[in-house]
This record gives structure tokens, sequence and C-alpha cells, in this order.
């Protein structure tokens, strides 16, 4: 296959970060379209039906969208290299530390841009979306653009009141994963893993690049920025073992007793609400009317301050991927995957209670 795939992402996107390192390190020919506004109107609404990216074109003229089902699309076609661990401890470990870095990281990352890092986001968002207009043009579009994104603090539960906690949990999280990636190249090894690629979306895209973040990362945890370096640029492409035996490093108990600690609770609650508005909602069974984004709020607590945000029901389907592999151990890999999750705090994920399936179909989540 020589034709290239048609990437449609932005340096300043998170999931565009994920997705695109990937490539990077698989060496699949790709070229990189900017999402202007027409592009927007006449690519990416033409083909998903709202605006959202990254999105890629295959060759063939398939379309992709959501970044874990591209990776794994991905993956099918070009195996070398997997950044699938065979080993029980490691893969569940990365499949965990997705979902927490897709869905949970969101909190710090908005929080940062969009109290800390305004300015250079409205800047990027107007030069991406209209590069013919002047500054003056730019700022004014990157004003309208930034609502939305901005606007979504509360529902993420980023508030003043917040606030402190959130910066506090995440200067801790960038102390221990500096801890980590001083003894190691990657999270498992010297390859990087689908929760390296998913880590790298916040921690890039918003935190390094960000201005204010990205002076705040280089002076709490030098060897997380050699990580993002090593990230953006793979030293070796294709190449990297992960570590023998299964091993999940001692340096990373910590940051999976952090998931434990903070996103569990929230992925139980999420639980809860999803079974009993299906329940309410049977018409949802049939799998044609798209599940709305969020179900109403529930609390939570972080670093000692409980906050307030929206329930939302992709978190459900990013932990099938995780909790279905589970499914899959026989005993003795179970066994070894339960004593890594007591280790952490996190044995609750191994009985997590069942709550209705969910797939997408025409790039919406849907109860399967």
């Amino acid at each position: 296959m020589t034709k290239g795939y048609e990437f449609y992402g932005a340096e300043v996107s998170y999931f565009s970060g994920k997705v695109r390192a990937y490539m990077r390190y698989k060496r699949i020919p790709f070229s990189e379209i900017t999402p202007t506004r027409d592009i927007y109107r006449n690519v990416i609404m033409a083909r998903v039906g709202w605006p959202v990216i990254p999105v890629v074109v295959t060759p063939e003229d398939e379309t992709w969208q959501d970044s874990s089902e591209i990776i794994d699309n991905f993956e099918a076609r070009f195996p070398e290299a997997s950044i699938y661990p065979e080993g029980p401890r490691q893969k569940f470990a990365a499949l965990m530390i997705e979902v927490w870095a897709d869905e949970w990281l969101k909190l710090p990352a908005m929080h940062y841009r969009w109290t800390k890092n305004r300015d250079f986001a409205v800047k990027e968002f107007g030069r991406l979306s209209r590069p013919d207009l002047d500054e003056a043009g730019q700022r004014a579009v990157g004003e309208e653009t930034a609502k939305p994104f901005a606007g979504a603090l509360q529902f993420l539960g980023a508030t003043p009141e917040t606030g402190p906690a959130i910066e506090k949990s995440y200067e801790d999280l960038l102390g221990e994963l500096d801890a980590h990636f001083a003894k190691h190249d990657f999270l498992f090894g010297t390859r990087p893993s689908i929760g390296d690629f998913s880590l790298y979306g916040p921690l890039y895209a918003h935190q390094y690049r960000d201005p204010a973040s990205g002076e705040i990362m280089k002076r709490l945890a030098p060897h997380v920025v050699k990580w993002v370096q090593r990230m953006s640029k793979p030293p070796h492409p294709k190449g990297g073992e992960f570590l023998p035996h299964d091993e999940v490093p001692d340096t990373l108990v910590p940051v999976l007793a952090r998931i434990m600690r903070e996103y569990l609770p929230v992925l139980l609650k999420t639980a809860e609400a999803l079974k009993a508005y299906v329940e309410a909602h049977p018409e949802l069974i049939s799998g044609k009317e798209p599940l709305p984004r969020a179900l109403g709020t529930h609390e939570f607590t972080l670093e000692g301050t409980t906050g307030s945000r929206a329930i939302f029901t992709f978190d459900l389907w990013m932990l099938q991927r995780p909790l279905d592999f589970l499914a899959t151990l026989r005993k003795e890999q179970r066994d070894a995957v339960i004593s890594m999750l007591e280790k952490a705090g996190g044995e609750r994920l191994a009985d997590f209670p069942p709550y209705p399936r969910l797939t997408r179909r025409q790039f919406r989540l849907v109860v399967e």
C-alpha cells in the first residue's frame, strides 16, 4: 500500500497528538491537513456529520474517526511492532492508562489551557481556522471558536473552587511520571504502548505546547519533557521492546494508584447512572438512537475537594476495552492482573458492576 493517508488534525488538538505520534512511530505514510473552517464544512461535516478531529481518510476513501478506533484500524494494517503488550499485566495497565489519559486528563488539560494559556489558545484557534485573515480577524474568529471549549470547564468539573485541587493533582502526577521516565524510556520499556500514545495527547498538545503549562512541565518534570520529545520524534520507529516477564515497574504504581483513587469512583458512578438511564429509556436498546453525551451531573472528589461534573457516557465505551481484555484471561493471568490492581487499590475493577454494553455506529455512541 503506497498511497498515503489523509490526516485531518492540529497540533493544538489533544487527540490529534495521540494519533500523529502513533503514525510517526509506525512510519505510516500520511499527509496532515489543517482543519480550516472550509475543511470542517466541506470534508469533516460531510463525512462524519459533526465537527471533530482527528479524522483519517484512507486510500480506499474510508473515513475513520475516534483516536482509539483509528489506531486499532491501523494496527490491523500495520501489525509490525504492536503497541499492545502481550503480557496480561502490561496490556491491562496500558489499556487502563488509555481510558484515564483520554477521558480524565481532560480535566487538568482544559483547566490549564483556559485559565493559564487562554490568549495563546485563542490565537492558535484563529490561525488554524482562518489562515486567510489578518491578526485582528484571526483573533475575532479564535474568540468565537474558543467559546464552547472554554465553556466546557464547568461540565468537566473545573471551577475556581476545584482549580487548586486540579493543579495539585496534576503537578503531583508530573512528579510521579518524572520518577518513572528517569528510569524508563516509555511506560513499559523501550517501546511505546497504547498507554504512552494516549498520555501524550494531553501532555503534548495542552501541557507541553501551551506556554505557561510548558514552563511548569520544564520546571517540575524534565524527564517528562524528554519523554514528550521522544514521543514526538521516535528514536527507534517500529523498534524497542516491552519489559520482559510482563513487568510493570514499581515506578508506575503511584500513577496506577492515582487512577484508582481519582477516576475509578467516577467510573463506578457513571456505570450506575447509565444503567438507570437505559432502564428508564428502553427505546435506546434498539441501538438506533444515539446516547446523550452526558447524563446529568454527579459529585467527584479530588485532593480532598468535592466538585460537580457531567456524567460522560463515552468513558464507559472506553472502559470496555480493558474490561473486555480482562474477561479473556485464564485464571493465572487474571490473578496476576488482580494482584497488580490490589497493589494500586483498584480491585473494584476486577468485579466492575455490569452496565449496558455500548458501541459506535455512524460515529455516534449507542447501546449495543
